[in-house]
C-alpha cells in the first residue's frame, strides 16, 4: 500500500499566512496526480506495483486517493506463452477531509472520513470504513509537514478488535538543503483480529498464531532527476515497506523497493 500524501504542500497554500489570494485559491482546486512503479525486493514478493496516486483541494476541504496494482509473475511459461507479469491482484483507498473554516484558527482540525478495499487471487481484504479527526502542522516555510490522524475503524467480517487506526504522514521537502529531494511516508497503526501463518521468513508456522492488532509503514526517499534535463515531473527512488504481523506474516518484515515517479 502507498499512502503517500503530497496533500500537506497543497493544504499549506489555503492557509491563511501564505501568499495565495482569493483568486489564486480558485486555480489550486485541480490538485496533483502521480504514477508510481516499484519493483518489489521482499523475499516473499519479487514483483512489480503500480500505484496511481491523487490530491484534489476544494473550499470544503480535500479528496485524497491511490490505487495499488500488484503483477505477479505467471508461473512456468512456454515458448509459444512465455512468463508474464500479470494483476494478481488491486488495493485501493479513498479519504475525504472536511474543512469549512481554512480561514479559521482552527484550520489545522479537520474531519476526515475514509474507505479501504480490495480483492487479490490468493487472499480475501475485508472492506473497512474509516472516521474521526485529522491534525495539521508545519514549519513556517511549508517545506516540512506532519498530519497526525485519529481514526475509528469498522473492518467488516472482522469482530473483537479494538476498532482505532492512529495515522502519521510526514512530508520533508529539499531534505538536507538538497533541491528536488524529499522524504515522506506513513504510518498506521490499528486494532484488528487476524490470523497468521507464516514466519518472519516465510515459513509456514506449526500451528496458526492470533494477533489482535497491525503495524505498517512506508518511508519514501524521492528525488527529482527530471529537474536537470528540463522534465521535472520525472522522480527516481524507492521506499522500504516495514510492517508487524501484517496479513497473514508474523513479526517484523521489511520489504526494499526500488522505482520511478511521474507527476502530472
Amino acid at each position: 500500500m502507498k499512502k503517500l500524501v503530497f496533500a500537506a504542500a497543497m493544504m499549506a497554500a489555503l492557509l491563511p499566512g501564505t501568499k495565495a489570494s482569493a483568486q489564486e485559491k480558485s486555480t489550486m482546486f485541480n490538485g496533483s496526480t502521480n504514477l508510481q512503479v516499484f519493483y518489489d525486493f521482499g523475499k516473499d514478493r519479487k514483483l512489480v506495483t503500480t500505484t496511481l496516486e491523487g490530491f484534489y483541494n476544494d473550499p470544503w476541504g480535500n479528496t485524497f486517493f491511490f490505487v495499488d496494482y500488484d503483477y505477479n509473475p505467471q508461473k512456468g511459461g512456454t515458448a509459444a506463452e512465455p512468463q508474464q507479469n500479470r494483476p494478481g491482484g488491486s488495493y485501493w483507498e479513498i479519504a475525504r477531509c472536511f474543512n469549512f473554516w481554512q480561514n479559521s484558527a482552527l484550520n489545522f482540525l479537520s474531519l476526515q472520513v475514509e474507505y479501504n478495499g480490495g480483492v487479490y487471487r490468493s487472499y480475501p481484504i475485508n472492506h473497512a470504513l474509516l472516521a474521526g479527526v485529522d491534525f495539521f502542522v508545519h514549519s513556517k516555510d511549508f517545506k516540512n509537514t506532519f498530519n497526525f490522524k485519529l481514526l475509528y475503524k469498522k473492518i467488516w467480517g472482522n469482530q473483537g478488535n479494538v476498532p482505532l487506526q492512529f495515522t502519521f504522514v510526514w512530508g520533508m521537502q529539499d531534505l538536507f538543503g538538497v533541491q528536488g529531494l524529499r522524504f515522506s511516508g506513513f504510518a498506521d497503526f490499528w486494532g484488528e483480529k487476524h490470523t497468521l501463518f507464516t514466519d518472519n521468513k516465510g515459513a509456514a508456522l506449526a500451528l496458526p498464531a492470533e494477533s489482535s492488532f497491525v503495524f505498517i509503514s512506508e518511508p519514501q526517499l524521492w528525488y527529482s532527476v527530471g529537474q536537470h534535463f528540463g522534465c521535472p515531473n520525472l522522480n527516481i527512488g524507492g521506499e522500504l515497506e516495514l510492517s508487524y504481523d501484517f496479513g497473514s506474516a508474523q513479526g517484523f518484515w521489511c520489504r526494499p523497493c526500488l522505482g520511478a515517479k511521474w507527476v502530472f
